[in-house]
C-alpha cells in the first residue's frame, strides 16, 4: 500500500491561512471523496478553503498559480487521471506533476498534491477516503499545504532566523 510509512497528520494552527481547493471535475466518485477529504483537513485545522473547479487535471496548474498569486496562502490541487489504452495518461500526468511543481517555486507557495495517478478506478476508491477506503489522499493534501504554509508563515515572520 503507498501509505505505508505516511506520518501522522498532526495538528497545526492553520488560523488564517487561506487555501484554494482547485479540483478536477474527472471520476465524479473519487474526485468528490478527494474534495471532502481536503475540506475536513482543512477544517480541522482551522484555516479556511475556496472550492474552485476545474475541467480536469490538465488545467490545475494555471489555475492554483493564478489563485495563488491573488492572495491565498496555500493550493490543494485534487485530480484523477486514470491509465488507458493510449499515451494520454502520461501527458497528462507529467504536465500536472511538472505544472504544480513549477507553480509552487515560482510563487514560494506550497502546492498540495492530490492528484491521483491510476492504473484502475478501484485504486482511486481506495485512495479517495471514501467508506472503506484504505486511504484519504484529499485530506493528505490538504494537510501537507496548511502545515507548509504555517512553516512559511514562521519563516517569513522571523521563526526561523538563527542568532547569530
Amino acid at each position: 500500500m503507498s501509505g505505508a510509512g505516511a506520518a501522522e497528520r498532526e495538528l497545526v494552527d492553520g488560523s488564517g491561512i487561506r487555501v484554494a481547493v482547485v479540483a478536477g471535475q474527472w471520476h465524479d466518485v473519487i474526485a468528490t471523496g478527494l474534495l471532502e477529504g481536503a475540506q475536513r483537513e482543512i477544517e480541522r485545522l482551522g484555516a479556511t478553503a475556496q472550492v474552485i473547479p476545474v475541467p480536469g487535471s490538465f488545467e490545475l496548474p494555471v489555475v492554483a498559480k493564478v489563485a495563488l498569486e491573488s492572495g491565498f496562502d496555500a493550493a490543494v490541487a485534487l485530480g484523477v487521471i486514470i491509465r488507458g489504452g493510449t499515451p494520454h495518461f502520461e501527458y497528462v500526468s507529467d504536465a500536472a506533476t511538472s505544472g504544480l511543481t513549477r507553480v509552487a517555486i515560482d510563487t514560494g507557495k506550497p502546492v498540495g498534491f492530490g492528484v491521483l495517478t491510476l492504473d484502475d478506478e478501484q485504486q482511486g476508491i481506495d485512495r479517495a477516503g471514501l467508506p472503506g477506503s484504505k486511504e484519504d489522499k484529499g485530506a493528505e493534501a490538504a494537510h501537507a499545504a496548511v502545515a507548509t504554509a504555517v512553516t512559511l508563515r514562521g519563516l517569513r515572520d522571523g521563526a526561523g532566523a538563527s542568532a547569530d
